[in-house]
C-alpha cells in the first residue's frame, strides 16, 4: 500500500486521481497528520499498518512553497521542508518502505552553468553543486540532504514551474488577468520549463511500476516537461491557445519586462532548466513538450 503525504496540494491531488485510475491501493493525508512530529507520523503508521496490507511506499508531496513569505516565516518553512522531510525518511526506513520525495529547481541559484566556449548555460544536472538563494530553496536543499542521510533508499525528484488543476498557478493567474485587463506585463529574463502536474504524476507512476519489476537506482532525478522558455513566452502561448479554444473572448496585449520591474523579497532563478537525461534513460520514458501539455491542459477544461 502507498501512503501519499500532501494529497490535497496541486501535485498531490493530481497524483491521487492517477493512483486510483492506475489501480494502486493508497491512503492520502494532508495537514491532519503533522509531518513535523515524528511521533504523529509513527502513530499514523501504527493505525494503518497491518500484515495483509503493509505500507511499502511513501510519496511526499507536502511542502511549504510560499517563496516570498518564507523569508518572514523561516522557521515554519524549515519545519515542513527540512525537519518534516527528514521525519518521513526516518519512518520510511523504519518500515522498510520506498520513499519518493518531491524537490525543486530552487536548490540552484539560477545563474546557470556554462561549459568552456559556450555563452549560454546548459541545463542543470543532478550532480551539479546546489546553491540556494532564499529560505525556501535552502530548506528544500537541506530537506534533500536530510532525506538521503536518514534513508539512502530514497528517490528525490526535482521539478520546476508546476501548474495544474487543483491550485492557483501561473496559467490560472494569466488567464484571469487576460480576461480582466487590456494589457499585462510579464518578465522575460527568467527561463525554465513549464510542467503539467499530470505529466509529473505519470512519471511517479512509472517509478512505482519499476519498483515491482526492475527498481531504478536510488538518488536524485530531474523531471520537467521538455523545452525552455521565458515566463513572457509562456504567457504569450497561453493567450494564443486560450483565444483559439474560446477560453478567452478578448485580446490582451502582453508586453515583456525585467524582474527588476517586479521587486520581490527573494530573487527568482534566472535559469531553471533541468537536465532530464537520467530519468529518461533509467525509466525509458519520453517526456512531452511543454506546449503540447499546455494545449491538453486547456483542452480538458481544467480552468
Amino acid at each position: 500500500m502507498i501512503w501519499l503525504i500532501g494529497n490535497k496540494g496541486m501535485l498531490g491531488a493530481e497524483l491521487s486521481l492517477l493512483l486510483e485510475k492506475s489501480g494502486y491501493s493508497f491512503i492520502g493525508t494532508d495537514s491532519e497528520v503533522d509531518i513535523t512530529s515524528l511521533a504523529a507520523l509513527e502513530d499514523f503508521i501504527r493505525t494503518q499498518q497491518n500484515d495483509t496490507q503493509p505500507i511499502d511506499c511513501i510519496i511526499n508531496c507536502a511542502a511549504y512553497t510560499a517563496v516570498d513569505k518564507a523569508e518572514d516565516d523561516a522557521e515554519k518553512c524549515r519545519q515542513l521542508n527540512t525537519l518534516g522531510a527528514g521525519n518521513i525518511a526516518v519512518c520510511a526506513k523504519s518500515i522498510n518502505a520506498w520513499l519518493i520525495h518531491i524537490s525543486t529547481d530552487y536548490v540552484f541559484d539560477g545563474e546557470g552553468i556554462k561549459t568552456e566556449g559556450e555563452n549560454v548555460p546548459r541545463p542543470y544536472r543532478e550532480d551539479d553543486a546546489t546553491n540556494p538563494i532564499g529560505v525556501y530553496g535552502l530548506t528544500k536543499r537541506d530537506g534533500e540532504l536530510t532525506v538521503l542521510e536518514n534513508n539512502p533508499h530514497s528517490y528525490i525528484i526535482r521539478t520546476a514551474w508546476l501548474y495544474g488543476k487543483y491550485s492557483s498557478n501561473f496559467v490560472r493567474t494569466m488567464l484571469k488577468l487576460m480576461n480582466e485587463r487590456e494589457t499585462i506585463r510579464v518578465v522575460n529574463d527568467q527561463k525554465g520549463s513549464p510542467t503539467w502536474t499530470y505529466d509529473l504524476s505519470e512519471a511517479i507512476i512509472t517509478f512505482l511500476c519499476a519498483m515491482d519489476k526492475n527498481p531504478a537506482p536510488y538518488g536524485i532525478y530531474h523531471f520537467t516537461d521538455e523545452g525552455e522558455i521565458s515566463w513572457f513566452d509562456f504567457a504569450c502561448k497561453i493567450h494564443i491557445l486560450a483565444r483559439k479554444m474560446g477560453i478567452l473572448t478578448k485580446n490582451c496585449e502582453i508586453t515583456p519586462c525585467t524582474s527588476a520591474d517586479f521587486p520581490a523579497k527573494v530573487k527568482r532563478p534566472a535559469y531553471s532548466v533541468l537536465d532530464k537525461t537520467k530519468i529518461k534513460t533509467v525509466l525509458n520514458i519520453a517526456i512531452p513538450l511543454w506546449d503540447n501539455s499546455l494545449r491538453k491542459f486547456l483542452a480538458i477544461g481544467s480552468i
